[in-house]
């Protein structure tokens, strides 16, 4: 009789090992001119000291530590005292460690399932249902100075296959990749920016850059709509990875001025940073849908000064920030920042802001907006000066 039970418990206790082998719960990973609209003239840019980046490039190149050097540009650089001439370069070294990551948490794995079983039934209850993360991707490391991760940086290319198009080596799987358009500054090739334009898509953005700006927006929606075409393609390694509906548009001087009309004139532009730039016809900042926001930076110096505060402060209901560049180097032909310095020592400033208006970093708020903070009166990093900002309507 003991036997007997004892074989039974046996036997049962085997049934209810087998029964518990359920798998556990995953989850799944104005016008063609120059910076104004009418007048003002830029003249020609002679090669800075370290030279403007090669143009004849490989389609796809890491990031270089020289490559943030301030280029030969016919915008920039002077010819004569009154010329004007690029800050010094802005060089970030790429040779350090780099990991690859999302702007929000990644995903937690689910752990496995739990099991309840007894004589009659048996219940699977997980721990959580995880979801793969939402919102834009952007590099895990946030300091704007510096490259953050590698990149494919291809030239001659574009709607025209005469701009420049750069992005993450490798796209995320389970994230939206963000997407700035950049906008060369007139008579410059777009290749001039190589710094910022790497630098934007090593912090996870897709950046197309124009061949030109005529300041008119036209080249900026053109640009947009073959991205659009790229991310409808089955076919194409963009498809269905790019957040189009909240676009970034920069650039500096003229290209800063097309950036301005395409948040104006294209819906599927959200932002514009303007790199010492600004409409001289009284400013159009205040055409902005209330929804959008904008940013003009300008250099203490920088024949763009008077446009830029215009444009400002024409913007009375517009979330907009007025950015300025102090205490640069004296012995440049301007003495101190001027019209090229955005785009090289002060590009920082345009990562930021991305990172913030379209990566939704919010707690970068405080780093542009009150009356103390890194972009308000803090030091510029790297460099020497300080930034000195005002905003108004966040």
């Amino acid at each position: 009789m003991k036997s007997r039970i004892f074989r039974g418990a046996v036997l049962a206790s085997a049934i209810a090992f087998i029964n518990c082998g359920d798998d556990p719960v995953t989850s799944p990973f104005p016008p063609t001119g120059d910076i104004s609209s009418s007048s003002i003239e830029v003249p020609a840019e002679s090669s800075s000291s370290e030279g403007a980046p090669a143009e004849s490039s490989s389609s796809e190149i890491a990031p270089a530590s020289s490559s943030d050097a301030a280029p030969a540009s016919s915008e920039t650089a002077p010819s004569s005292s009154s010329d004007i001439q690029p800050s010094s370069s802005d060089v970030a070294s790429s040779s350090s460690a780099v990991q690859l990551s999302s702007s929000s948490e990644n995903a937690p794995e689910s752990s496995s399932a739990k099991v309840e079983s007894s004589s009659s039934e048996k219940k699977v209850e997980s721990s959580s249902s995880a979801e793969a993360p939402k919102g834009i991707f952007l590099a895990s490391g946030k300091e704007e100075e510096k490259d953050q991760l590698k990149v494919v940086y291809k030239t001659n290319t574009g709607w025209d296959n005469k701009g420049i198009l750069a992005y993450p080596e490798q796209l995320s799987s389970d994230q939206k990749h963000g997407v700035v358009v950049w906008g060369p500054g007139g008579g410059t090739e777009p290749g001039a920016y190589e710094g910022m334009i790497r630098r934007l898509a090593s912090h996870g953005f897709v950046v197309i850059a124009l061949s030109v700006s005529p300041g008119d927006a036209t080249q900026a929606t053109k640009a947009i709509d073959w991205l659009e075409n790229k991310n409808k393609d089955s076919n194409d390694p963009f498809y269905q990875k790019l957040e189009l509906t909240k676009v970034g548009c920069s650039g500096h001087s003229m290209g800063g001025l097309e950036s301005e009309q395409a948040a104006i004139k294209d819906k599927r532009v959200f932002t514009a940073f303007l790199n010492n730039s600004g409409d001289k016809n009284g400013g159009v900042i205040k055409n902005f849908p209330k929804e959008k926001t904008a940013a003009v930076l300008y250099g203490e110096v920088g024949m763009e000064k008077p446009n830029a505060i215009k444009d400002y402060e024409t913007a009375k209901d517009i979330k907009s920030c007025l950015i300025e560049m102090t205490g640069g180097p004296k012995n440049n032909s301007e003495g101190g920042y001027g019209h090229g310095s955005g785009s090289w020592d002060g590009m920082a400033a345009t990562i930021a802001w991305m990172r913030w208006q379209l990566g939704g970093e919010t707690e970068r708020k405080a780093d542009f907006v009150g009356t103390s903070g890194k972009y308000i009166d803090g030091n510029i990093i790297g460099k020497q000066g300080k930034w000195k900002t005002q905003c108004k309507n966040f």
